[in-house]
């Protein structure tokens, strides 16, 4: 038992002997009478008065209460009978803490309804109720001493004892004390044992008492004092103590007054260094007749066990403020005694109301007012439903609760071990949504995967099959019963065994879902021939969570495909190789008499063979014209072969393009007199050089020129010009003739495609081959009945940023008009 219950059983003591005393004289002053008895009785009337003084203020500092029945318990009595309650108004308050809420106006009753169903523990451990002992105490005088853990997590030392035929109760609030220390145990046993003694007995026990007490003047002067006092102050006697009026704490003087003053016990906590300790002492100064009586009680354990609580109960209320789940925990009143800051923030609630300790059933009225609760048809029903889990001994379930706000919480509950209940409230709203999303996702992975054309199957690192599709199943000719989520991969080869036999590959696939190593991950495929003449193109590639996916795809058709496209490209080849062939020897043939029909010609329009009458030059005439664009066709013709052949040669030089552009325009300008065109010329002033074959460019101005006089009427205008732009250089030629529609357009640049059957349709076909053999492009805009124009772009850059070479044009010509024969060889199934 500890110090506070030692000092409410001495105070018990000296009021049970003042009650006496007081009786006693009462008695007295009856029997013999006023005046006879106070002569008889004067001096130790006076003496007893002093004595009943002083009980009565010790009576008054007791932090407990005392209830004392005079009468019997029946065989059939019912409630509490009429016990008579002593304490101070200060330790009432303080017990009525833990009183039931009732509307008993009986202070005693609500008391002991409030703690009579407790849990106690007795002196041996043994788990009981203060009504059981307290019915024994007063039916068969069975003495008790018991430990209540009471509401708010506090403590009541509850003792019974019996005086003669009274039965006595000593009730004190002992929170924050602990268990009872076998010391304090044994003081208690013998302030107890002086109940039944003499008040000048009881001084001498309280001067042999282990607890340092003292008693000193209004004035401030020591009177007496205890041995264990003196060990306190190390003094040599009382009378070396009083001589030097040796004080434990120099703050009891103002302790002293204060209780002087007011008619009150004062109590405070002091840090003395007692016997070379420091140590925490509780003082107590208690007012007796004019002079104060002080006690000294060592809680230094008891300190150190409430400072250690203090910092307990500060890490787990900071521990659990760091929680995003809110908590909160109500008492064995169902009153709130703690919450964190997640649950003010989940129900949205002010501090300031739940600081004031709201019961369990007030906060659901209190959310249900805000429109914060689930919806419910029967409230009353379901709040009950609540409160009843205080009473559940088994385990409570889970729920979880839909709030209006659309939220979700899972709300658990757990019986609190100092009693009461502990609430837990987790917002699982974001969770649910992203499980639902992510359900959302794989059903949607799913239903892609399935389809897809490929075959996808998914193993994690462990060899187990995660996912697969439809096609997967269905290229291999799998039984779906035999591809369950337990499924290893050799499971899995086994049933492709029979359309592919090759182990070694499957052995390699294996090691890659399996070996973790940097060398093993690596993404890998290659194609493989079933023996169902499938062409099957495989792949592996590790996925970030260290599963690997395996996919297949069927190319069969795509092979068959490929094949004939090979064998028809290679046809066409030949035939584009046969026919270039066939032009050039059909050009070479051609070349040999014209050249000898144009140089008779030649030779009888200059006279060799005598002068030729007037029509026979004119016909002479017509047959040089002829000779001559038939000898210009075929060198186009030639031309066109050798590009097409790759077999072309140019010789790049710096060309001036102007000085080309002047010259074309003097030989064309004939031609447009006489075909009354209005020729132009329209050169940009400083005109820069180019890269490229003399020859070359001016063949294409020239075929740029014929075509525009050709498509062009009386009257109209061809327009020859050049200028530079940035790193290009660009001629080209305008007329305004008939022009061209868009069909006719997006063949223009094609060989043998003329748009007024009067030409083989080479020009253009030329030109746009010229400048691509020099790095450049050829631009064209026309419009039916208004003309058209064609311009050349040419790079200006020598030597460093130029455009590739005719060899490096002609090359890459070569390879993308001559097909490559496509690749037929395929992994065979092994043996």
């Amino acid at each position: 038992m500890d110090s506070v219950s030692s000092q409410a059983l001495m105070i018990v003591a000296a009021g049970a002997s003042s009650f006496g005393l007081a009786s006693l004289l009462w008695a007295m002053r009856v029997t013999h009478g006023e005046r006879g008895a106070a002569r008889k009785w004067r001096t130790r009337s006076s003496d007893l008065e002093v004595q009943l003084a002083r009980a009565d203020s010790i009576f008054s500092s007791h932090p407990g209460v005392i209830l004392i029945w005079e009468e019997d318990i029946g065989a059939d009595a019912i409630g509490w009978g009429e016990p008579k309650l002593y304490g101070s108004p200060v330790a009432l308050a303080s017990l009525f803490q833990f009183s039931d809420n009732s509307n008993t106006p009986d202070p005693a009753a609500r008391i002991l309804d409030g703690l009579a169903d407790i849990d106690a523990h007795d002196s041996t451990g043994d788990i009981t109720t203060l009504r059981r002992r307290l019915i024994t105490l007063r039916k068969e005088g069975g003495p008790f001493s018991l430990t209540i853990a009471g509401p708010n997590g506090r403590f009541i030392e509850a003792d019974g004892r019996t005086a003669g035929a009274r039965a006595v109760l000593w009730l004190t609030d002992a929170t924050v004390k602990g268990l009872e220390e076998t010391a304090s145990r044994r003081r208690l046993e013998e302030i107890r044992d002086a109940i039944s003694l003499q008040p000048e007995t009881f001084m001498e026990i309280l001067g042999k008492a282990p607890l340092p007490a003292w008693r000193q003047s209004g004035g401030g002067k020591l009177e007496w004092a205890n041995s264990a006092y003196l060990a306190a102050i190390e003094a040599k006697d009382l009378d070396a103590a009083r001589t030097k009026n040796l004080i434990l704490d120099q703050s009891f003087p103002d302790m002293a007054r204060r209780a002087l003053e007011t008619g009150n016990s004062i109590e405070e906590m002091r840090h003395i260094v007692m016997h070379g300790q420091r140590r925490a002492i509780r003082l107590v100064a208690i007012p007796i007749s004019g002079a104060v009586a002080g006690m000294a009680f060592d809680a230094t354990d008891e300190e150190t066990a409430r400072l250690a609580l203090q910092r307990h109960v500060k890490a787990h209320d900071e521990t659990l403020n760091y929680l995003t789940d809110g908590v909160a925990i109500f008492g064995q009143n169902k009153r709130l005694i703690f919450h964190n800051t997640a649950f003010a923030k989940i129900w949205d609630l002010e501090e300031a109301w739940l600081a004031e300790q709201p019961t369990h059933g007030a906060l659901l009225d209190r959310l249900r007012e805000r429109r914060r609760l689930p919806a419910r048809t029967d409230y009353a029903a379901w709040r009950a439903g609540e409160l009843a889990h205080y009473q559940d001994a088994a385990d409570i379930p889970e729920d979880s609760w839909v709030l209006p706000d659309g939220r979700i919480l899972r709300v658990a509950r757990q019986r609190h071990p100092l009693g009461g209940l502990l609430v837990l409230f987790e917002d699982r709203t974001q969770e649910l949504s992203l499980r639902a999303e992510f359900n959302s996702l794989i059903e949607v992975q799913k239903s892609t995967l399935d389809k897809l054309r490929e075959g996808v199957a998914v193993f994690g690192s462990d060899g187990r099959l995660r996912l697969r599709n439809a096609a997967f199943v269905d290229l291999w000719d799998l039984d779906p019963a035999g591809l369950g989520a337990g499924a290893t991969f050799d499971d899995i080869a086994a049933m492709l065994l029979p359309l592919y036999a090759d182990r070694e590959m499957w052995a390699d696939i294996k090691a890659r879902i399996c070996d973790p190593s940097p060398e093993a991950r690596q993404t890998h495929g290659g194609e493989i021939q079933l023996s169902n003449e499938k062409n099957i193109v495989y792949l592996t590639h590790p996925l970030p969570d260290g599963a690997t996916l395996l996919a297949f795809m069927d190319i069969t058709d795509s092979r068959r495909v490929e094949f004939a496209l090979t064998d028809r490209a290679e046809a066409l080849e030949a035939a584009d190789r046969l026919k270039t062939e066939f032009i050039e020897n059909v050009s070479y043939q051609l070349r040999t008499p014209l050249t000898t029909v144009q140089g008779y010609a030649e030779l009888l329009d200059a006279g060799v063979f005598g002068e030729l009458l007037d029509s026979q030059k004119e016909q002479l005439g017509a047959i040089l014209s002829a000779t001559g664009q038939l000898s210009y066709l075929v060198e186009n013709i030639l031309d066109l072969a050798l590009i097409e052949a790759g077999r072309i040669d140019l010789d790049f030089t710096e060309v001036d393009l102007g000085e080309i552009l002047r010259e074309t325009a003097e030989m064309e300008m004939a031609r447009a007199r006489e075909a009354r065109i209005n020729f132009k010329l329209d050169i940009e002033s400083g005109m820069t050089k180019v890269r490229g074959d003399r020859r070359r460019i001016a063949q294409t101005m020239m075929n740029l020129v014929s075509n525009a006089l050709r498509f062009s009427e009386n009257g109209g205008t061809v327009t020859l010009g050049a200028k530079r732009s940035g790193d290009t250089a660009a001629f080209w030629v305008t007329d305004t003739g008939q022009g061209m529609s868009p069909n006719v357009q997006a063949e223009a640049f094609q060989s043998f495609r003329s748009g007024d059957k009067r030409g083989a349709g080479l020009g253009l076909a030329l030109v746009r081959e010229f400048m691509e053999l020099h790095g450049g492009w050829v631009s064209l805009r026309s419009e039916p009945g208004i003309g058209t124009s064609v311009e050349c772009h040419l790079p200006t850059t020598l030597g460093v940023a130029r455009g590739p070479t005719a060899e490096e044009l002609i090359a890459q010509r070569a390879q993308k008009t001559g097909p490559q024969k496509a690749d037929k060889k395929t992994k065979s199934p092994a043996n």
